[in-house]
């Protein structure tokens, strides 16, 4: 007989203090987690993005956008695509085809009414917006130029296995495009960073948000415990892509991870 007493499923927060005591990348119910918080933060997702980087996250995409060297030929797959901001970003790069992917479809609701409210000038394809696994991508093999995923790939239960699907889909000579925050290699830097992810952050992101869901103590945890660039260089490598290059940005909180598929015999 359950507990009178105890919460209910509806009113325990995806991550919690013990949740997050140990590495939530090894919590056997992450991507339930992952699944639960997106959905209850997305409609202040944006607005959080901005102010608590800045608006800095937006130049961070361009900057992805520009080293993938898309060009009016190439189709782009966003994985992990959120409210849409990277897939737009490639769309108005000069992309023949845009498709955003996203686990969760409150973010994909938000994108969503992005897409359909902007303006967009009649040579640019507007991106469009599928749910769907980055683990098991329902795409063909060999049928993209471009894969990214921004932010996202830490969010993933078995990254390595999420990569090795980037190069599946991608043609020979694609490019796979991972842009994800790190921790600052120079000490000030990364005290001042840890402070401000650790304890100014979380509170004001979730305050903003109306958040329970514990996403943003979530994320600067997810963000220590992860792979460190030069990790995900290595595990970039193992899935079979060469030539990779890394570029750090903004004093080193976030890497931009650049990975070519072979173009073949």
């Amino acid at each position: 007989m359950p507990d009178p007493g105890a919460p209910s499923e509806e009113a325990r927060p995806a991550w919690d203090s013990t949740a997050l005591r140990s590495d939530p990348h090894a919590d056997p119910d992450k991507a339930r987690r992952v699944q639960e918080m997106f959905g209850a933060i997305a409609r202040r997702y944006d607005l959080n993005n901005r102010l608590h980087s800045l608006g800095r996250d937006q130049a961070w995409r361009r900057r992805a956008v520009r080293l993938a060297q898309v060009g009016p030929d190439d189709d782009v797959l966003d994985v992990a695509c959120g409210t849409g901001d990277l897939s737009e970003a490639f769309a108005r790069g000069g992309a023949r085809s845009v498709i955003g992917v996203d686990f969760t479809p409150e973010m994909l609701e938000v994108a969503n009414v992005k897409v359909n409210h902007r303006r967009w000038p009649r040579d640019v394809t507007r991106p469009t917006y599928v749910q769907g696994d980055a683990m098991d991508l329902q795409f063909p093999d060999e049928s993209q130029d471009v894969v990214s995923i921004a932010f996202g790939i830490r969010n993933v239960t078995d990254p390595a296995k999420a990569v090795s699907e980037f190069h599946r889909v991608l043609r020979p000579g694609g490019r796979v495009v991972i842009l994800e925050f790190c921790e600052p290699g120079l000490a000030p830097m990364r005290l001042f960073n840890g402070f401000y992810c650790k304890r100014i952050m979380p509170l004001t992101a979730s305050l903003i948000a109306r958040d329970r869901s514990g996403a943003y103590q979530y994320l600067p945890r997810s963000i220590e415990t992860f792979s460190k660039p030069e990790d995900l260089a290595a595990l970039t490598a193992a899935a079979g892509f060469g030539e990779i290059q890394q570029t750090r940005m903004t004093m080193g909180i976030c890497a931009i991870t650049v990975g070519h598929k072979a173009a073949g015999p």
